[in-house]
């Protein structure tokens, strides 16, 4: 079992490096608004992620796909306003990278002068080099994301675990120490089997972070709704609930409305 080796007062790129080296595991998980990015913040994560999973769970979107770049600087900068202590990283939206690496390297700046955030994520490996090596030219942290990629979700037509065969997790492995290479901080595997996460991890000197990449990796991320229990419909392996809060805001809202209808709120001590 890992233990803080070391106090950061402000989680840097560099910080999440030596954690790797002293096997202290890295907390991260995903925030998009001021007031849970304070508490996630607060509470002591290493790393708030902004993820493009705000299409999700905060637009209702079906995918990731839809979310503009514009809207992933206006989450981020909410987040960066409250986080005192984490390393804020921020997804590059589909769209915003793949097609051109001067485009990339323009939507890199764009989020990081306009937000405030330390470092930038994208998905892919080998076909996304020249992006992430023009991204890290300018002097710009990136993080990898291999396995898994939602803004693929289209081409593999399924949510189920990637690289499972041979060659995938070959290609996988490759990408990986490919991204070391580059100059990549660190990297997400998110969906794989856990002896290939496992042989990733060992493989490079930079930390990965695992979503459904089982426990052998350098630290997990979790979207933060899910991991409330804020909805009930997203029930995959990885996810461990550790609040209910889909019960308690229903059954506060729920005896709001009935308070109100009943006219006991609010009663003569909350008026003025």
């Amino acid at each position: 079992m890992s233990t803080a080796k070391k106090s950061y007062p402000r989680v840097t790129t560099n910080s999440l490096i030596q954690m790797k080296q002293d096997g202290e595991k890295i907390s991260m998980l995903t925030a998009y608004d001021y007031t849970l990015a304070g508490l996630v913040d607060g509470a002591g994560a290493d790393v708030i992620l902004v993820g493009d999973s705000a299409s999700n769970v905060i637009a209702g979107h079906e995918t990731t796909l839809p979310i503009t770049l514009d809207q992933m600087i206006y989450h981020a900068s909410s987040v960066v306003r409250a986080a005192k202590r984490a390393l804020v990283i921020v997804d590059l939206p589909f769209g915003t990278y793949q097609a051109d690496s001067k485009e990339a390297l323009r939507s890199a700046i764009k989020i990081m002068k306009e937000s405030g955030a330390h470092a930038v994520k994208l998905e892919g490996g080998e076909q996304e080099k020249q992006s992430i090596e023009r991204i890290l030219q300018a002097g710009i942290p990136v993080m990898g994301h291999l396995g898994l990629t939602p803004q693929s979700i289209y081409k593999f037509g399924t949510y189920t675990v990637r690289a499972k065969e041979e060659a995938e997790a070959k290609q996988l492995l490759s990408d990986a120490k490919m991204l070391e290479e580059l100059g990549c901080f660190g990297l997400v595997l998110e969906k794989i089997p856990a002896k290939l996460a496992q042989q990733v991890a060992e493989s490079i000197s930079i930390p990965v972070i695992g979503i459904g990449a089982g426990n052998a990796v350098d630290g997990q991320v979790l979207v933060l709704h899910d991991m409330l229990g804020m909805s009930k419909e997203f029930s995959p392996r990885f996810l461990r609930r550790y609040a209910d809060l889909h019960t308690t805001i229903s059954q506060a809202v729920s005896e709001y409305t009935a308070d109100v209808k009943s006219g006991s709120f609010p009663n003569e001590k909350e008026q003025y």
